[in-house]
């Protein structure tokens, strides 16, 4: 027999190595490992080896019930494991959670008629889909989709729910549950009770949601043949206490988001799932007034391989004031424990663990629950049985059960779960409430997105942030209502331009980040790609609508274009509206446009409105509406439309505007006038980035 060679023998011990590792499934030398961090340590997408079949997946688990959820802030995530947990305690339904990026759906048509299907959608931006849910609406509303089975409806075997989180103050107000919706009924698929609709803008979304689901849930009863029964509470997640470990453990987690940065090894892709951690290059005040801040950052992605394009959003990932830990954390007696270790473990395989683990008390309040958040009237009716006393349990029902009550004493006050359970149960501790109950009550804390206010072509690996320190005085409240994203910069800022303990109105931040892995100024950042974009051909008239801090994407614009004419380029007309309350108090950024006038010369205007200089007030709609002859001629040379800023209000009122203007100018009718508008907005000539 020949001799074997070295290649030879390195190949039959790997055959020997992979043979018995496939027999023994590699329990000669397993080695224990988080299963949670390796999966958030590979970003998104589904786990290797796990099954993309729906069927397949509901038959493994034994589950007659899967609820797919469309979500960009979270709370249609929460929503659908809310439906979840009530399907299985009231109703004895076999329920599970999904995320619609994780499965196909060409197998729809399998799906027995003895089992359910709820789609929790959210419409993203301009009516499109969330992130997650791409793949899935093209699939779905595509003319031309195939089945597996080829059967005739193609979806007859399919009972399905749907409930949509949508704003009214966009122009296509839930069109992703709505066109959904319209596909399954057109594949012969059968809805199980009315299609919710959920209204951010009109701030009823949780009590739409309420009214929505008792209908639904009589109705899918009488389909499935389901009796009710008394709710009774049972634990998503065990909390098992960690004696081994303390928080200087290696392998505890102090807020870190994964595996790699755990192990400070963090790297690309950066994005929802993994943050990068960039150097705040530099920070500034625009303006500091009695009620209202507004901070400039500059944040650097050099190190990183993230890539923004001008228009595009950044998100910023924040941490909890110090404050609202401690309050949260006293109120059900766990300021002793607040360091103490514990592993949190799915008891349900479906289910999945929001952060990885082992962890702290401390690290899951301040880096991954939204406890600053407004409470839900649902919540507080499921915390009512595990009260103190009868005298809070007996409000804790009235709460949950009132929704006129719950408006009056909570709704109105914005606020979060902590504050109530310390007034309702007056002063006492809520010991009685297992953690569980807030990991699946609580949102996970979201990252905050904010529009970029630099030009990529200018500055390719620097983000400008622009961003009001958000305050809002309340009835009924002693201290004002502060957003968390917004105060956290701040606080940074402050920290960075020499305050050795940043407190800005008296809330501390854990600025250096679990492990001090935050410090020299760092921040959690990924970018979210955007359609908010300038024409492709730079002689192209624009028109910006950018009043207070919608201005951000329109300096990104100009700055753009003021580039482009130091390269060469030749660039078209560019009228910026700005507004603001008063040009000596918030007339941010006004050096920068006195710049870009001087390169850009008669291509650029600016237009103000100070709404609190003069007798009455004056906004950028009324400034549109008095260039009405030129906003005219430049749209019919094809100039581009940008608005951004307040949905509810601004936004709708500068979209009424130009009907108008279209209308006069061209001699046209109004409903003439309106459907060009719209015909602006599907071609992209016409384009919003606003917010509510």
């Amino acid at each position: 027999m020949a001799e074997l060679d070295t290649l030879d023998l390195v190949v039959l011990a790997a055959i020997l190595v992979g043979t018995v590792a496939y027999f023994t499934k590699g329990k000669l030398w397993g080695v224990t490992k988080d299963p949670y961090a390796s999966s958030l340590a590979n970003a998104s997408g589904a786990k290797a080896g796990k099954t993309r079949n729906i069927v397949e997946k509901m038959e493994e688990q034994g589950k007659n019930c899967i609820i797919f959820y469309g979500s960009q802030t979270g709370t249609a995530e929460d929503y659908a494991s809310r439906l979840a947990k009530e399907g299985k305690s009231r109703f004895g339904l076999e329920t599970m959670v999904a995320d619609l990026e994780e499965y196909d759906f060409d197998n729809l048509d399998t799906i027995p008629d003895d089992k359910v299907v709820f789609f929790v959608l959210a419409t993203y931006g301009e009516g499109e889909p969330t992130d997650n849910a791409v793949d899935f609406y093209e699939f779905i509303t595509n003319e031309d989709v195939n089945f597996t089975e080829g059967n005739e409806p193609a979806l007859g075997n399919l009972n399905y729910v749907t409930f949509g989180l949508g704003n009214n103050t966009y122009e296509h107000y839930n069109s992703m549950v709505r066109n959904v919706d319209k596909a399954l009924q057109k594949l012969g698929a059968h809805r199980i009770g009315d299609a919710g609709e959920g209204d951010d803008g009109a701030g009823t979304m949780e009590e739409d949601f309420l009214a929505w689901k008792e209908p639904m849930w009589k109705a899918l009863a009488e389909k499935m043949g389901l009796e009710e029964r008394e709710a009774v509470y049972e634990p998503v997640f065990s909390i098992v206490e960690r004696e081994g470990l303390t928080k200087e453990s290696p392998e505890v987690y102090l807020g870190e988001p994964n595996k790699m940065h755990l192990d400070g090894t963090a790297k690309g892709p950066f994005n929802a799932h993994n943050p990068y951690i960039a150097p705040i290059a530099q920070s500034y005040e625009l303006f500091s007034v009695k009620d209202r801040n507004c901070l400039h950052m500059d944040i650097d992605i050099s190190a990183s391989n993230l890539n923004y394009q001008t228009g595009d959003h950044i998100a910023v990932w924040p941490t909890n004031p110090g404050e609202e830990v401690d309050r949260f954390l006293n109120i059900l007696g766990l300021s002793e424990k607040r360091h103490t270790v514990v592993s949190v473990k799915a008891l349900e395989p479906t289910a999945k663990v929001p952060f990885p683990t082992p962890t702290t008390y401390d690290a899951i309040v301040r880096y991954h629950m939204e406890i600053c958040a407004p409470v839900s009237r649902q919540f507080l009716a499921q915390l009512a049985a595990f009260a103190p006393d009868a005298e809070a349990k007996a409000e804790m029902t009235k709460l949950g059960t009132e929704k006129d009550y719950f408006y009056e004493k909570i709704s109105l006050h914005h606020l979060n779960i902590a504050r109530v359970l310390d007034i309702v149960g007056k002063g006492q501790k809520w010991t009685n409430i297992p953690f569980s109950a807030f990991i699946e009550g609580i949102t996970k804390l979201q990252p905050r997105y904010y529009s970029i206010s630099s030009s990529s072509l200018e500055q390719p690996k620097k983000i400008s942030i622009t961003a009001v320190v958000e305050s809002t005085q309340l009835p009924g409240r002693n201290d004002p209502f502060r957003g968390v994203a917004t105060n956290y910069l701040l606080a940074l800022k402050q920290k960075q331009n020499g305050e050795p303990e940043p407190c800005p109105f008296g809330l501390s931040y854990e600025i250096t980040g679990p492990r001090n892995k935050y410090d020299g100024i760092h921040v959690p950042v990924h970018v979210r790609h955007s359609n908010f974009k300038l024409p492709s051909d730079p002689s192209k008239p624009i028109i910006c609508i950018g009043p207070g801090t919608g201005v951000a994407p329109m300096r990104g614009f100009i700055r753009e274009r003021v580039q482009q004419v130091k390269n060469g380029e030749k660039v078209g007309k560019t009228l910026l509206f700005f507004g603001c309350r008063k040009s000596t108090e918030d007339f941010i950024y006004r050096n920068e446009w006195e710049e870009a006038k001087e390169i850009l010369g008669d291509n650029f205007e600016l237009i103000t409105a100070f709404s609190r200089e003069g007798a009455k007030k004056v906004y950028v709609q009324h400034r549109l509406k008095e260039r009405a002859e030129e906003i005219n001629q430049l749209l019919e040379q094809k100039a581009y439309f940008y608005v951004c800023g307040d949905a509810a209000n601004m936004a709708r009122e500068v979209n009424t505007v130009l009907g108008q203007i279209i209308s006069e100018q061209r001699g046209i009718p109004e409903a003439k006038a309106e459907e060009i508008v719209k015909n602006m907005r599907s071609s992209n000539q016409y384009q919003e980035d606003v917010w509510s």
